[in-house]
């Protein structure tokens, strides 16, 4: 399987205006197999590695991967897709649980992808059902 990260630590650093954690270049990883998740039918150009050739392209799934980490960390998600899935409420020596079972994101499917991640696709004609 090819795995293709669509950010940098830099562009990380550059959208959310903190330095790049320590373990960036994992969660870009992560980040970007939520974006790959969330295009499964979409159709744009790439290269023989199957990255972007259409640099408004390019910005798009940038834009989006960050904000996916970002989303992540705001939620307290590690990239594992955890985060969110489970609630919990605890009185005194009382504990109830939960399982959430419906995605907190914006869209994709399945994936929990963030609001400025899917604003992000969607204005680039990236997301299924998007014709142009």
């Amino acid at each position: 399987m090819v795995r293709r990260v669509y950010a940098t630590p830099e562009q990380l650093t550059e959208w959310t205006g903190r330095p790049a954690p320590a373990d960036a270049d994992r969660l870009l990883k992560r980040a970007s197999e939520d974006i790959d998740a969330a295009l499964v039918a979409a159709v744009y150009a790439t290269d023989a590695a199957g990255m972007p050739t259409d640099p408004a392209v390019v910005q798009a799934l940038a834009d989006a991967t960050c904000a996916q980490i970002e989303f992540q960390q705001e939620t307290g998600d590690t990239g594992t897709g955890a985060a969110g899935r489970w609630g919990s409420v605890s009185l005194g020596p009382v504990s109830l649980s939960d399982r959430k079972d419906t995605p907190s994101g914006g869209g994709g499917g399945d994936v929990d992808l963030a609001p400025r991640a899917h604003r992000a696709l969607r204005a680039a004609g990236l997301l299924p059902g998007v014709i142009w």
